[in-house]
């Protein structure tokens, strides 16, 4: 069974932190303590605390289940469940609550692309691999059709050949997978546009332009691109994959540097989610009064060894539903705000600011 994260109660913590300690007090068995709370049913396993004031609510815990709901609160305690969530925020189901597959039709095409606010995924294709690696759990198809336009691509070179990866994770999928699916989304909904950030990852060639445009040529068509630096309007942009170059070579696209970018991804623990949401909302911010000639890209995701991928969606999703929702009716461009775990909800509450 994988591991996955979930939140618990303090109740339930205290609870489970009293039946281990009145049987190992004598001993001073920790690791007995670990066995223990490894051993419960999934429905009553407690897996981590939420907030630091949770931590206030431990008082009259012996020492030792102190101790042990700090450790739990650094390492963001793994635990045994293998259930799903789906809430307006975050979902991590295997289906969106409900598509939104054209709603760029509603766009004028004169707007700059670079004035549009769309939502976007992180590690668009890394739906496998485990609790540490997994980023989303839509299908490529499942995320374009509710709403996603900015995809995060990461591809291994080796020989030619473009797997799909999230660093050593293989993701059962090339990019001409990727490729295909695009093309295929885009003759579909001909209103639309694809932003693709595409990047090298587990291999270090730092040569692969010539393989994307083989697979290109193979799996999709040249003049599905926009081949340019320039900014288009909403206009040209329509029906096009908008390749964001992260790596050399010539022009497929537009630099991916040339966007504003915020992507603190590094969260250590789940102590470090408030520094987290901090940067997101400061680029927020900026992006409703910065210079309109640049894309803003804000990454709401993050992960750390001690802090899964799952975990810290979980509470910046829910954060960025909360301030999306006391701006509602105001006129604000936020660019593009790209999440793991989105939710129906959540995505069509940014589509709105349009």
């Amino acid at each position: 069974m994988e591991m996955d994260i979930v939140p618990i109660t303090p109740k339930m913590t205290k609870q489970f932190l009293y039946r281990c300690y009145s049987k190992t007090e004598a001993s001073n068995n920790f690791p007995e303590i670990h066995l223990r709370f490894l051993s419960l049913p999934p429905n009553l396993v407690p897996i981590n605390i939420t907030e630091e004031s949770d931590m206030a609510s431990t008082k009259g815990v012996p020492r030792m289940g102190k101790m042990l709901i700090e450790l739990m609160t650094l390492l963001g305690a793994v635990g045994l469940s293998n259930s799903a969530i789906q809430r307006p925020d975050y979902d991590d189901t295997a289906a969106p609550e409900f598509l939104n597959p054209s709603w760029m039709a509603d766009l004028p095409d004169s707007r700059p692309l670079s004035e549009v606010t769309m939502p976007g995924t992180h590690n668009t294709m890394a739906i496998y691999g485990g609790a540490l690696a997994e980023c989303q759990s839509w299908s490529l198809a499942s995320q374009l059709r509710a709403g996603v336009r900015f995809l995060d691509v990461r591809v291994r070179h080796v020989r030619g050949n473009l797997t799909i990866h999230h660093g050593v994770s293989y993701q059962r999928a090339h990019f001409g997978d990727v490729l295909e699916g695009v093309a295929d989304f885009l003759r579909e909904y001909p209103s639309e546009m694809v932003l693709m950030r595409l990047k090298e990852e587990f291999s270090e060639t730092f040569d692969i332009y010539g393989a994307v445009v083989s697979y290109i040529h193979l799996y999709a068509d040249w003049d599905l691109l926009w081949h340019s630096r320039l900014m288009p309007t909403v206009g040209q942009a329509r029906g096009k994959l908008i390749v964001l170059q992260d790596f050399g070579g010539p022009d497929l696209g537009m630099r991916y540097s040339s966007l504003d970018i915020a992507d603190d991804w590094k969260v250590p623990t789940l102590l470090h989610v408030a520094e987290k949401w901090q940067s997101v909302h400061e680029h927020l911010e900026t992006a409703h009064v910065g210079n309109k000639a640049y894309i803003f890209l804000t990454y709401g995701s993050g992960a750390g060894i001690f802090a899964y991928p799952n975990a810290i969606a979980q509470r910046i999703n829910a954060r960025l539903y909360d301030y999306l929702m006391a701006l509602m009716g105001q006129n604000r461009r936020f660019g593009i705000i790209t999440m793991d775990f989105p939710a129906s909800p959540l995505l069509q509450m940014i589509i709105n600011f349009n």
